[in-house]
């Protein structure tokens, strides 16, 4: 017999351990810092914005606090948020707690890194990525199984009773079909697809979301596209495929780095690909790597290798190095990592 719907709503009992250990630092007229990894995605902006909406509810003021300023995309989910990382490390002056989300460890908080390790202020975690070597707080809310980050939101909302409102419920849809791939990846689960109804039930609008995270790219993002789409390169014997972003691209066709978001999925989609690279020229030596992957291709283990890391399907690294180098180096290590297995 399939699962009732409310059985798959129900939270686990060791995430409502972990969130009532979270809530005992969330009390009536706290000051709360929220922030989230690097160029912040869907699921990190999503996150964060629902997290701040409920925390309103509870009495508790915040604001939203990232190391790269937010994404022009979700820009819509900030109505009734206050959103300061223009201010840097000064935002964090003067809190009584942090709460970093969809991150594992302490250095995707770039710039935020040493301020962040300085706090005398508790350090609070939602997350649900595989644990890094210095995760980024002491009081965890963390849990692989679930499908994004949103979804340990959407459980902090159940255990604390608070009211899924339609911006709550837009920011944790966004955060959940973003990371899920539009509900195509293989982190998308019974209990996402659960969730995702009850968001629909509670003010979302599935056409309107599409149109907005979607439907509105830039002309330059399909300039830069097309030209990533010329550097496409596979090998067949490997189930590799490839793609390279210039340094100065996404200048030239003023283009903000948000908008490279989907781009590796190209190079996945080809028959055969078991890893999928995207490597992105930064200047001064350094190449951003993507890793995706299909079947039981684990990224998250080679990313390790270059001191990135991530999910098994999406993982990530920066590299020191020309493009050429650091290219060379990866697509050598990828090979061997493949006819290995990929998956140690």
């Amino acid at each position: 017999m399939s699962p009732r719907l409310v059985d798959l709503l129900g939270v686990p009992t060791h995430r409502r351990d972990a969130i009532r250990r979270l809530a005992a630092e969330l009390l009536p007229g706290r000051r709360i810092a929220l922030s989230t990894h690097i160029n912040a995605d869907g699921d990190g902006c999503g996150s964060e914005v629902a997290l701040s909406l409920l925390l309103q509810q509870l009495g508790v003021e915040s604001w939203i606090v990232n190391p790269t300023p937010w994404p022009a995309m979700f820009e819509f989910l900030l109505e009734g948020v206050t959103e300061s990382s223009d201010k840097g490390a000064d935002a964090l002056t003067g809190i009584d707690a942090l709460v970093v989300l969809d991150i594992s460890d302490i250095k995707r908080l770039g710039t935020l890194t040493e301020p962040v390790r300085s706090l005398s202020v508790p350090r609070l975690v939602v997350d649900h990525h595989v644990p890094g070597t210095e995760p980024p707080g002491d009081v965890l809310v963390v849990d692989t199984y679930a499908c994004a980050t949103g979804e340990l939101v959407f459980d902090i909302a159940c255990v604390l009773d608070l009211e899924l409102t339609p911006p709550v419920s837009r920011a944790l849809y966004t955060a959940i079909v973003t990371d899920t791939g539009g509900f195509r990846f293989s982190n998308t689960t019974p209990r996402c697809q659960a969730i995702a109804s009850q968001l629909l039930a509670h003010g979302v609008d599935p056409e309107e979301m599409y149109r907005r995270i979607y439907a509105s790219v830039s002309l330059g993002r399909m300039h830069l596209l097309r030209d990533a789409l010329a550097t496409l390169d596979v090998d067949a014997s490997h189930g590799l495929s490839w793609l390279t972003i210039p340094s100065g691209a996404l200048e030239r066709y003023n283009v903000l780095a948000e908008e490279l978001d989907g781009i590796a999925e190209y190079a996945r989609s080809i028959a055969g690909t078991r890893m999928a690279i995207f490597f992105r020229d930064l200047g001064h030596r350094q190449v951003k790597v993507s890793f995706r992957s299909t079947g039981d291709t684990d990224v998250n283990r080679f990313a390790h290798h270059f001191g990135g890391g991530g999910h098994a399907k999406a993982a990530g690294a920066l590299i020191a190095g020309t493009l050429e180098e650091v290219s060379e180096r990866v697509l050598r290590e990828a090979r061997k990592f493949l006819a290995n297995g990929g998956n140690s």
